[in-house]
């Protein structure tokens, strides 16, 4: 199969499904008939993060491939890496549909999904099954009624470290109750504490992600830049979907519950990414993510401060096209090998200073 053929995953018709039908869809075309694709990264955009070696810098966020069914298709399309999950020990349901809507209005969604996925035993043997080529981060939660939930955590290194390129700890979702709560210092403190050990002891030692969200205030980022840098955290993602609905929302569906994405959130999520970096002082790498929906984003969020580059909701509305799109943008922007990493936080300042 083509990426043509993904394409139609795009189209009105497909639109008109229900918005979960329509993602198990795209799931199945890209699980049943895997992709071949001549999709290639243009020249200088390969680079090195996190001890790994990354073709190009925009990654297929967690979210999409709940359970590990269709990294290597994503992967043929043209992402630099992808993330699956987020998968939580035991096979998960997850809250009651309606849980996906469209706000196409405002190029967003908003979801209150619930770690829904078919738990740490199922992706396993997806992931130990597919080819070694290419970079798939694993995300991972609590199960919503886990006794322990940093013991939840503690499992997913344990389980995925044969398999992970790196792990991303899932602190941000606000669909489980009292998740975001784990970002308070104290807790959090002890969350990745207890995970970091884990990370040294599992074979192969891989890198150690934080997701946050966007909700946060200054006092709390600070906390968690502190945190991460003191327990040798990797890395930071920012940011997870929002509980905000700005005032400039047009569709109807902004009244349902759940964590808005997409355009809304590309301001915010770019400021609190800005916020990030100037606190971390190159201790830490950052992966934007929110609203990355063409070339002039994905290069925003760079400015901003990002090394790498995360995207979902834009690839819903523009479909598999909008990979090229900001790959070729982005080659502009670094005509040659090592041009896109001095642009990294090149206008931190001014988007933390943005209102």
């Amino acid at each position: 199969m083509t990426m043509s053929v993904l394409g139609a995953l795009a189209t009105p018709l497909l639109q008109r499904l229900p918005p979960e039908t329509a993602h198990r869809a795209a799931i199945a075309a890209l699980k049943y008939a895997p992709f071949t694709s001549s999709a290639h990264s243009p020249a200088g955009l390969a680079l090195r993060a996190f001890d790994l070696d990354f073709p190009n810098p925009i990654g297929m966020a967690a979210g999409f491939d709940k359970s590990a069914e269709a990294a290597p298709s994503l992967l043929a399309l043209g992402f630099g890496f992808v993330e699956v999950g987020t998968l939580t020990p035991r096979p998960q349901k997850g809250n009651s549909s309606p849980r996906l809507f469209r706000l196409p209005a405002d190029g967003a969604l908003i979801n209150r999904m619930g770690f829904n996925n078919d738990g740490y035993v199922a992706a396993q043997a997806r992931l130990a099954a597919r080819p070694a080529k290419g970079i798939v981060g694993v995300n991972f939660g609590p199960n919503r009624d886990a006794a322990d939930r940093l013991a939840d955590f503690v499992a997913g290194v344990e389980a995925f470290a044969p398999y992970a390129s790196y792990f991303t700890i899932n602190v941000s979702s606000p669909n489980t109750p009292g998740l975001r709560d784990l970002q308070q210092r104290e807790a959090f403190d002890e969350l990745v504490a207890r995970v970091a050990v884990a990370r040294e002891t599992a074979q192969p030692r891989r890198p150690l992600l934080i997701k946050i969200a966007p909700d946060l205030d200054l006092h709390a980022l600070d906390d968690i830049v502190d945190v991460c840098v003191s327990r040798g955290v990797d890395g930071v993602i920012v940011a997870n979907t929002t509980i905000a609905r700005p005032s400039s929302l047009r569709d109807l569906q902004v009244r349902e519950a759940g964590g808005l994405s997409g355009r809304p959130l590309f301001a915010p999520s770019t400021r609190m990414l800005a916020q990030a970096y100037l606190r971390c002082g190159g201790a830490l790498t950052l992966i934007g993510a929110g609203g990355v929906e063409n070339a002039e984003t994905a290069l925003a969020k760079i400015e901003a401060g990002a090394t790498l580059v995360q995207l979902y909701t834009g690839l819903i509305y523009r479909g598999p096209r909008l990979i090229g799109e900001i790959l070729d943008g982005l080659a502009k922007a670094a005509p040659t090998p090592g041009d896109l990493a001095k642009l990294v936080g090149a206008r931190a300042r001014e988007w933390a200073a943005a209102d």
